[in-house]
């Protein structure tokens, strides 16, 4: 049931993505854990002057919290912040050792490392404001006089930061993914689906789809018509992964965000309610018709079908993208995710993954936000000179650095025609976005996939308009890539679709709720220990019971699991939870709802 409020609407910050978390962008490769010490940042050679050859050869450790990969950065983006900057990557990546607890022991040894990502704004980043261990990026005139990239690109999120965090002050870091302009804030296609393998659809006669169970009987067909993979493998409609959850079931969540609801209040993004973009609604995580136990129903009906992956409790993201790539799934809820699978040679041969909506969808986008989202960069309070560290991030958030740090150096993947505008090589063609395809050896090595920027945390939008081509950073926006010869699997959808992209059906259809930026300077409220020790008890309990109602024998099963669940979670206090985070919704509510 939606609930709705009525009171002064004090906005905050908007968080734009949780993803997550951990999931949002890219599928990273692993490594070697590296650790952080006290001045990491090792230098060796001469010392020089501006340019990247003229100076000492310097180290510096990014403890990323959003990385996928540890150890030193690989391949063609190692090879551009060489030359430019004389500077190598070692990533610290507390995903990969000891999360939180990672987090906790940086902190403790009062070293955070040289640059730091931090996966939101809240408390950790707030501590290390208060510990000291965090840069003030004024100190020396720091960012005046080394980072005309951020002054240029994101005045309003450095703003942003020093009224929130810096007393009005200090600007201790600025947030990721700084957007302009209106309108969706993706690219052709959206973070979110659904997507099906378009062939087989195709070859069903393009059955209407108008609710998300009706995909169910379609994805048996499917099915039916490819059993097993390209590998001799068990095909399913769907295959879920655990390792993303929190408070719960995230890929139950995510229902919701085919609905144009998201996660959390606003400032405990993975707590126990769903907020509604635009309007002042919400919904408890376990309210009876509500998006998250309609999820749960979905996935119990999909396995009674014989549809779901029966190793979906036990695997983690990345074995489910093997299964994707390898053709072992049907259906994908990030079209991020099914591009592993749409492989020119795939592709060219008319397999592949592309939108099929179903006709409820109102699909969540998060929309452009001037002051960053609540992703921060912040350079560590004991890193050695700080100035090259700001002139290499300073960098990431101007257009030569938006395009290099995502593409690869220009005429490799990409180039610029004699009028002035970006286009995709012919080794881009096969390279992007992530694919396996080799470096040449003058340009790092490698493969193209293996040479991504691995600190895995964005700059500016990558729909922003470049002001050096006056098209967007995205180049399946581009003019040159929408009237590039369309693969087939492309040239049927748009066919079939009426549309060029995915963003453009979305928004042609109004089957879209994009959020509209805000911001206070009040920074965002800490959860209290004892609320989130309660949060973290109840979802302990709504993660176990949700993967078992999935998985029940029978419809008995299910709704006694169902019960049990709410019983037990309001025992812990569900309700009390439930309406501590409804009235920090009611702080953010926008004053135009």
């Amino acid at each position: 049931m939606n609930k709705r409020w009525y009171g002064s609407a004090i906005v905050l910050l908007m968080c734009a993505v949780l993803v997550f978390t951990s999931a949002c962008s890219g599928n990273k490769n692993g490594g070697n854990t590296a650790t952080g010490g006290a001045n990491s940042a090792s230098e060796t050679g001469d010392n020089g002057g501006s340019e990247a050859g003229e100076r000492k050869e310097l180290t510096i450790d990014v403890f990323s919290m959003l990385a996928n990969y540890a150890g030193e950065q690989p391949g063609w983006f190692a090879k551009l912040v060489k030359d430019k900057f004389n500077i190598k990557l070692n990533i610290i990546a507390s995903n990969l050792a000891g999360g939180q607890q990672k987090v906790a022991t940086m902190m403790a040894s009062g070293d955070l490392g040289d640059l730091v990502v931090f996966g939101t704004n809240g408390k950790d980043y707030q501590d290390a404001i208060k510990a000291g261990l965090l840069l003030d990026w004024t100190k020396d005139d720091l960012l005046n006089k080394y980072g005309q990239g951020l002054l240029e690109n994101a005045p309003e999120a450095i703003e942003a930061n020093k009224k929130q965090f810096g007393g009005g002050t200090s600007v201790y870091g600025v947030g990721f993914d700084v957007g302009t302009g209106e309108g969706p804030s993706e690219g052709a296609t959206m973070n979110y689906g659904p997507n099906l393998r378009w062939d087989l659809y195709q070859k069903l006669g393009s059955p209407e789809i108008k609710t998300l169970n009706d995909y169910l009987p379609v994805l048996k067909q499917m099915q039916e018509l490819e059993p097993k993979s390209e590998n001799g493998r068990p095909t399913y409609g769907i295959s879920l992964w655990s390792d993303w959850d929190g408070s719960y079931m995230t890929l139950a969540k995510v229902i919701a965000q085919f609905h144009g609801y998201n996660e959390g209040d606003g400032l405990n993004p993975a707590g126990l309610i769903l907020t509604h973009q635009n309007k002042d609604e919400w919904q408890g995580v376990l309210d009876e018709d509500g998006y998250y136990l309609q999820g749960l129903r979905f996935y119990y009906d999909a396995n009674q079908m014989g549809l779901l992956d029966p190793d979906s409790l036990t695997q983690k993201f990345s074995d489910v993208s093997n299964k994707i790539k390898d053709g072992q799934v049907l259906f994908s809820h990030f079209p991020w995710v099914d591009n592993v699978y749409n492989t020119p040679e795939r592709t060219a041969e008319g397999k592949g993954f592309a939108l099929v909506p179903f006709a409820d969808e109102k699909i969540t986008s998060y929309g452009q936000s001037p002051y960053g989202g609540n992703r921060v960069w912040a350079i560590g309070s004991k890193a050695k000179e700080p100035e090259r560290i700001m002139e290499f991030l300073s960098w990431l958030y101007s257009p030569e650095g938006v395009m290099e740090s995502n593409y690869g150096p220009k005429g490799l993947a990409w180039d610029i025609d004699e009028n002035g505008k970006p286009f995709v090589t012919e080794y881009g063609w096969k390279a992007l976005p992530a694919n396996s395809e080799p470096v040449p050896a003058e340009y790092g090595g490698g493969t193209f996939k293996d040479g991504t920027n691995q600190i895995n945390n964005t700059t500016l939008k990558l729909t922003n308009i470049n002001p050096d081509t006056g098209e967007t950073y995205d180049y399946s926006l581009w003019t040159s890539t929408l009237n590039h010869d369309p693969d087939p699997v492309t040239k049927s959808w748009r066919e079939a679709m009426g549309v060029m992209t995915a963003r453009e059906y979305f928004v042609k259809n109004d089957m879209i709720e994009v959020s509209k930026p805000f911001f206070t300077t009040e920074p965002p409220a800490t959860v209290p220990a004892q609320m989130q020790q309660k949060i973290d008890g109840i979802g302990k309990i709504i993660k176990e019971y949700s993967w078992k109602m999935i998985f029940a024998k029978n419809e008995d099963e299910f709704n006694r699991l169902k019960e049990e669940m709410i019983t037990k979670s309001k025992g812990l206090g569900y309700d009390e939870a439930v309406a501590y985070e409804a009235g920090n919704a009611e702080k953010m509510v926008f004053p135009y709802r």
